[in-house]
């Protein structure tokens, strides 16, 4: 949405109050798309003021299947689902900068005190130390937990991620892996984050074989797809849309459950158009797809990836086989994202 914006603003599609009114040209540019795809159809553009970091986020129904729930935002699903591996695995230990004290988000509070100083630490402000420090407690048997404070930060890590994580198990013939290395870090814009905190980089590791993506909506998936990172026997990055934290609220198990990697899940059915997105462009694409069906009449299926690499390619191949259509929505610059790789399987 960051870049979408920018390119507004470029294009002086809001010239006196350009801030506010980046929602409106946002749905603009979604409604010429569908008046292109669908051009028996009517659609006016409007000028309608509304904040620029703005959605409706839509939570999921009270899971029954695993138990008890307790109210929890996105942030508080993540200290459980942390709480539950520390609790049940003897090996996990957390790090990185300032989780100690609970992190700039709040996801490990409590549990330095918990668990204690050698299970929940600080480390120094070194990225590439971070991930290798992480690679190393994994080869060695721990399940390693490493925090980036921002995912616009992991890049001094690129190397260790893509080039020793991702390679420990092929390079050693299968002798050795990193595989109970997970990697959390808050991801995508906030609405005032500026070039160092609304970063979307899931794309630059989806190239990387060896490594698992994910990127959840709201708090049950945030739970359930970080355990499932933290059991899988592969080096996982778990970006957490930041902008969900406190914004998303669910009503989310108590007790530890998985939520399969790999596996999109679609949220709603349709028949003229499949939209798929991932992260806080889920609520987003929702909004669209109700526009859709208000203003064109279009039936939307919106598809949530939930993991990036390895993605779904049989549910969504299967949603445009029925449909016809695509559109895909994602934070990230338009060149070189996740879409144009999803874009170019699906043709």
């Amino acid at each position: 949405m960051a870049a979408a914006a920018a390119r507004l603003l470029l294009r002086s599609v809001s010239s006196k109050d350009p801030v506010t009114n980046i929602h409106a040209s946002l749905h603009n540019s979604f409604g010429v798309t569908l008046l292109k795809l669908f051009p028996s159809c009517t659609f006016k553009p409007k000028t309608q003021k509304r904040h620029a970091a703005h959605f409706t986020f839509h939570p999921d129904p009270v899971p029954t299947k695993y138990g008890s729930t307790m109210k929890m935002n996105l942030f508080q699903s993540v200290t459980s689902a942390l709480d539950n591996t520390l609790s049940s695995d003897p090996t996990a230990v957390i790090f990185g900068e300032d989780v100690a004290f609970g992190g700039v988000f709040r996801c490990t509070v409590g549990l330095r005190d918990k668990y204690g100083k050698d299970r929940v630490f600080n480390t120094p402000l070194c990225e590439q130390g971070i991930v290798g420090f992480g690679i190393g407690a994994a080869v060695g048997g721990a399940t390693a937990i490493a925090e980036i404070q921002f995912a616009d930060y992991i890049f001094p890590a690129f190397d260790q991620i893509v080039n020793e994580a991702a390679k420990y198990r092929y390079r050693s013939g299968n002798l050795y892996d990193c595989g109970n290395l997970t990697i959390r870090a808050p991801w995508g814009c906030v609405g005032h984050g500026s070039l160092y905190h609304s970063q979307s980089p899931e794309a630059f590791f989806a190239h990387c074989p060896g490594i698992k993506v994910v990127v959840p909506r709201g708090p049950i998936q945030a739970k359930g797809l970080l355990l499932s990172c933290i059991a899988d026997r592969n080096p996982c990055i778990f970006f957490e849309p930041k902008i969900l934290y406190r914004a998303a609220v669910e009503q989310v198990p108590t007790e530890p459950y998985l939520i399969p990697l790999s596996q999109a899940e679609v949220l709603q059915e349709g028949s003229d158009l499949t939209v798929v997105a991932w992260g806080t462009q889920v609520h987003v694409m929702r909004e669209v797809a109700a526009m859709a069906q208000e203003k064109l009449g279009v039936s939307c299926e919106v598809i949530d990836l939930q993991t990036i690499l390895p993605w779904d390619i049989e549910t969504v191949c299967k949603s445009v086989v029925k449909t016809g259509r695509l559109l895909i929505s994602h934070e990230a610059p338009v060149t070189g994202g996740f879409a144009a790789e999803i874009s170019s399987t699906v043709q």
